[in-house]
Order: C-alpha cells, then sequence, then structure tokens
C-alpha cells in the first residue's frame, strides 16, 4: 500500500472511530493504527499555563505495540499542564480507562485521563504521581486548578503500567487505580459532554495506551 493510500485509511478509520464516539458509542483508541511520530487523527497538542514550547506528543513504539509518548520541553515550567486531546469523542456518563507508565521527571511524574474538555483551560482530570505517591482529581476552570479528592499512599513506581478508571454519573465521580476504588467525590462544575484526553503537568514524561471510552446508553 503506498503511502497516499495508507494516510487515506488512517483517516478514514479515525473518522469512523470519531462518528461511533458522537453517536453515544465506545471507542478505544489503542494507537496501533497510528504511524510512529504522528498522532491520532482528530487530535490536538495544547497546554494550559503554558511557558515557551509546547511538550511533545506522538506514537512511539513499545515492544510490538504502540503507545502514545509525551516528552516536555527543557526547563519545563511546574505549573504547566501538558495536554493531548480530541473534541470529536464527546463524553459526559460513563467509564473511561487509560493504560499509563510513568517515566522520568524531576517536578512531576506520571499523568491521566482528561474529560468533559470544554477546552484547554476547562475540564476535569484524574492523575497518579509516583513521586508524591498520591491519586488525585481535580477539575481546571479558566486555567485554575482545584483538588476535588485523594487517595495517598500508594506505591506504584516510575516504569511500571498501571490503569486508571473513571467513572462519572452526574456529579459523581468514582477513580479507581488498578481496579481499586480511591476516589469518590461530587462536583457539578462541568456537567455538560465534553472532549476526552490525556494529561501530565511540568517535567513528566509519560507513555500512556488503550484509552477506552463507554459513555452511558441513554
Amino acid at each position: 500500500m503506498n503511502s497516499v493510500i495508507f494516510r487515506t485509511v488512517l483517516m478514514g478509520l479515525g473518522l469512523v472511530l470519531a462518528a461511533v464516539a458522537l453517536a453515544g458509542g465506545s471507542v478505544t483508541f489503542d494507537f496501533e493504527d497510528v504511524p510512529a511520530g504522528k498522532l491520532p487523527a482528530g487530535w490536538t497538542v495544547e497546554a494550559t499555563s503554558p511557558r515557551g514550547e509546547l511538550a511533545s506528543w506522538k506514537v512511539v513504539t513499545e515492544g510490538e505495540n504502540h503507545v502514545l509518548e509525551v516528552v516536555p520541553p527543557e526547563g519545563a515550567f511546574g505549573g504547566t499542564y501538558n495536554l493531548c486531546w480530541t473534541k470529536e469523542v464527546r463524553f459526559a456518563d460513563g467509564e473511561i480507562t487509560v493504560r499509563l507508565k510513568a517515566g522520568t521527571g524531576e517536578e512531576d511524574q506520571g499523568g491521566g485521563p482528561m474529560w468533559r474538555v470544554r477546552d484547554r483551560n476547562n475540564y476535569y482530570v484524574a492523575r497518579y504521581n509516583p513521586l508524591e505517591h498520591n491519586f488525585r482529581v481535580y477539575f481546571v476552570k479558566d486555567g485554575s486548578r482545584k483538588m476535588l479528592a485523594s487517595a495517598p499512599r500508594i506505591r506504584i513506581p516510575s516504569g511500571q503500567w498501571f490503569t486508571i478508571r473513571i467513572v462519572q454519573h452526574g456529579d459523581h465521580i468514582q477513580g479507581f487505580l488498578d481496579g481499586k476504588k480511591l476516589l469518590d467525590v461530587h462536583d457539578a462544575t462541568f456537567t455538560e459532554p465534553g472532549g476526552v484526553g490525556l494529561w501530565t503537568k511540568a517535567d513528566a514524561a509519560t507513555r500512556f495506551d488503550d484509552l477506552a471510552v463507554r459513555p452511558e446508553a441513554g
């Protein structure tokens, strides 16, 4: 298959996935059909409170798998949140799961999913940080982050894959880490459907795989 046809097939696949999600169906991004060095169709790289260059997000190979990797720029600012997300997949209620592996980072490590995303300054996010040994859920509104719940004393080391699952029904948010429910909170900051994506902070270098979005039927 020549490169033009290959790119056309990939674009068509991206449009099909987006259409399924917009219709309320489940969609999984495993990145296997995305060429190394590229992003999935319809995804955007942005930042909340950016300072200097944006982080580099691209699909890379790990063994036989394709995964999405973020590499922060030199001198990454501590208050910068690195985002890679799509508005073509709409989510309000249901489940979101993602596998991730924390890499390097002196100030911050790890990351997690973001959902009900309005734009780069307004969204929900959950993340695990191996440096702080905690799992937390926040909202970011008008660029300012507020913590909603935190689970301390967690020991998943950098370099090890783990899974975050978020379950949302109305204003009820539950967070699971490797299958164990650790977060349970109510918040009504964002009530409308929004985009979904992935999030890291500052100098965290992280890999993500198998982002699954399962909207609630109805």
